[in-house]
């Protein structure tokens, strides 16, 4: 802690490191995850949060809760465009000229939720990828949708910051045979989004229809898993993946951080490491006894994941 805090102080007395935060963050080195909440002041979260995220869904550790609802998004297709932002794959929606918003409901959520953005979280090579793990087992990629509370809030920007703000929805990405339908339209976008600061236009992509076919999911109060790790997430978790083909995940692991003049190391890993429990309650409407376990020492009869094994 002392050579952390003392390289911050450095760091601090110039104002060109400082000058501008969103451009100075990465997943490496002395601007990597464990440095967030070090250097920026107003990122204390991601140094000293009690709930942060991403974590590791431990299966014998999940509380039944009768009372949760169906998660319910809107089917209206959406307009956007996807980003290489330099750091990760965002996709952003664009609202308006006869596109209208997508709502989320239902689920642990006690208000309306507005679908701004969905990140994709990806790893170099098939091991590694998701941000959450389940059971600490990894898949190659974590798609998150995050919406912003619409009742109480303006814009995203507003509710990163205040109680309830967010809704985060994960789903697991895993190798298959062929590439899920909606996430084909994200897909067929990589070529175009090769470098920092490109982007490729999508419309129509139904994200209602990205999510797996069940109804079942895991939930956990946490944060955003960028800075500055706000502690104002709901986490949903779907509680079954969807596929990509191994030729498009490879595209995808060749996208790079840099431009296309100024090329730097490869995009993937844009991983933050896993965060401490703290005794939160993570919840889930999968009822094991139904199924015929008393116990719960996997969820591989209700929870469909394949799962990459540590080594595979």
């Amino acid at each position: 802690m002392f050579w952390r805090e003392l390289l911050a102080c450095v760091l601090l007395c110039h104002e060109d490191v400082t000058a501008n935060w969103d451009d100075w963050w990465t997943y490496e080195g002395i601007s990597g995850p464990a440095y967030w909440g070090v250097f920026n002041p107003d990122w204390h979260f991601c140094d000293r949060g009690r709930q942060q995220s991403p974590i590791n869904i431990d299966p014998y550790k999940l509380l039944f809760d009768p009372l949760l609802r169906p998660l319910h998004l809107d089917k209206v297709p959406t307009r956007g465009r996807l980003n290489n932002t330099g750091r990760l794959l965002m996709y952003r929606t664009e609202e308006g000229d006869g596109w209208p918003p997508l709502n989320i409901t239902g689920g642990p959520l006690l208000y309306t939720y507005r679908l701004a953005e969905i990140h994709i979280h990806f790893g170099t090579n098939n091991r590694t990828g998701s941000e959450h793990k389940i059971h600490g087992y990894t898949f190659p990629a974590e798609l998150q949708l995050y919406g912003f509370n619409s009742e109480l809030y303006k814009t995203m920007a507003e509710a990163l910051h205040r109680p309830q703000g967010i809704v985060a929805i994960s789903i697991m990405v895993q190798i298959g045979k062929t590439t899920h339908k909606e996430l084909e339209k994200i897909t067929g976008c990589l070529h175009q989004v090769q470098y920092k600061g490109s982007t490729c236009p999508i419309e129509g992509l139904s994200v209602r229809g990205l999510l797996p076919q069940t109804e079942h999911y895991i939930t956990y109060e946490g944060s955003t898993t960028l800075p500055g790790c706000w502690e104002t997430a709901t986490w949903i978790l779907s509680n079954k993946p969807i596929y990509v083909t191994p030729h498009e995940l490879r595209i995808m692991q060749g996208l790079v951080q840099g431009s296309k003049d100024e090329t730097k190391g490869l995009l993937g890993n844009n991983m933050r490491p896993l965060q401490p429990v703290h005794h939160r309650t993570v919840r889930t409407n999968v009822n094991f006894s139904n199924a015929g376990q008393k116990l719960c020492p996997s969820m591989q009869h209700q929870m469909f994941y394949k799962a990459n094994w540590p080594g595979r």
